[in-house]
This record gives structure tokens, C-alpha cells and sequence, in this order.
């Protein structure tokens, strides 16, 4: 088995030197919240979507948060369908409706295949209903300028 780049310092920096926006469209609004959640976030910084691939995107204030760490408090926002397809990286910029929900410090499997879950760190931990969030709102991924 070949070595895991992003584990053995294998790499000489972050590879990713640019990329198109992931867009998509909610399809779920999610109202709940839990401070034992346990997320268990991989090594990698970035993930392919592909299109009509759905989704889940949840929010955490933990500062620590990151590739690689385990996540207790979040608060889930919604699940999306990915229109077009790419790479979401940590870092990344996310944004429903142009409004700042915060930027990408994981990806946690505990569902895949079925969907997997992107988690954001924000200054605040709301839920989908407490930002107001609707089916059909458009979702951004963006690298950072």
C-alpha cells in the first residue's frame, strides 16, 4: 500500500493551488444541536463531490477543530445537493444564499456512503431554522482569495 500523503510529511506544502467553486442547492433544513457529538474528522484536507451527490453540512464554534481531531458541538444546518461537482478543501469558504456560514475544518464518514458530513467552524453554533435557512437555497464552496 502506497503512504498516505497527508499523514507521513511526504508532501513539501498543501498541494492545492487552485480550484472552481462547489455549488449546490439545500434539500433538508435541520434544526438540532449536541455537545457530545464525537465527529470524527480524517486526516484529509479536501474531498471530491460530484454532481447530485447529497450531502450534510454542520457547524462547530470548537477552536481546535480540524483534519484529524474528534469534534463534540455542533449544530446541524441542512443536506445539499451538489450541482457542480469538485473539490471542497479545508479552508474553504461556505456560503448559502451569499451569506457567510463559515469556513471548512473537516469531513467526518461516520455515514458513507450514504452522505458525508462537512463540517464549518463559526463564531456561532445555530442550526439551519435558527439562520432562516430554506430548500432550494443555493450553497457555495469557495477557496479562499
Amino acid at each position: 500500500m502506497s503512504k498516505e500523503p497527508h499523514d507521513s510529511g511526504i508532501l513539501d506544502k498543501y498541494p492545492y493551488a487552485a480550484k472552481s467553486d462547489v455549488v449546490g442547492k439545500l434539500v433538508c433544513i435541520l434544526d438540532a444541536r449536541s455537545e457530545e457529538r464525537g465527529m470524527e474528522l480524517i486526516i484529509h484536507p479536501s474531498r471530491a463531490l460530484c454532481r447530485d451527490e447529497i450531502h450534510e453540512l454542520a457547524i462547530t464554534d470548537d477552536p481546535a477543530a480540524g483534519p484529524d481531531h474528534t469534534v463534540d458541538r455542533v449544530a446541524y444546518l441542512a443536506f445539499f445537493s451538489v450541482e457542480e461537482g469538485g473539490i471542497v478543501l479545508v479552508g474553504d469558504t461556505v456560503q448559502v444564499e451569499g451569506q457567510g456560514m463559515g469556513k471548512v475544518v473537516g469531513f467526518d464518514l461516520t455515514h458513507f456512503p450514504n452522505h458525508m458530513n462537512i463540517l464549518v467552524r463559526s463564531a456561532e453554533r445555530k442550526t439551519g431554522c435558527e439562520l432562516g435557512l430554506s430548500p432550494g437555497d443555493s450553497i457555495t464552496f469557495s477557496s479562499n482569495p
